[in-house]
């Protein structure tokens, strides 16, 4: 399983955003399943409440296409994942990317990430592609 960042799964839905790298890509494509945290919409509808993203046709119909018409699953802000991030150091300052990060470890995932800011999780590592 490969649980995508926020920027990841965004761009990859939507291309012609910003295109993410090839190799990125053919990670995705090889990937049995791929996933992201529900924080991760929650981090969607605020950028695009606060102007950073613009979805089309709008935000609920954009997040149904990247949702089940793309075969992304939804992963809950579980216990042990919301216990796993207050625990995590706080190299990274954003909670929301904290919870991401967590959200990779309970599902025993790989995190793909553009993030420098998750390099310093080092006991992590191994689950991050970058």
């Amino acid at each position: 399983m490969m649980v995508l960042d926020t920027h990841i799964w965004v761009r990859w839905v939507d291309p012609e955003v910003n295109p993410l790298p090839s190799r990125i890509l053919t990670h995705i494509a090889g990937a049995d399943q791929l996933a992201v945290s529900a924080i991760t919409c929650w981090e969607v509808a605020w950028l695009e409440r606060r102007g950073r993203l613009q979805l089309q046709p709008n935000l609920n119909d954009w997040l149904e296409l990247a949702l089940a018409g793309s075969g992304v699953d939804c992963l809950p802000v579980t216990r042990a994942v919301a216990v796993r991030a207050a625990q995590l150091p706080e190299h990274h300052r954003d909670p929301a990317d904290r919870l991401i990060l967590a959200t990779a470890i309970e599902q025993q995932a790989t995190l793909v990430s553009l993030d420098a800011a998750f390099d310093a999780y080092k006991e992590h590592i191994r689950m991050l592609l970058q």
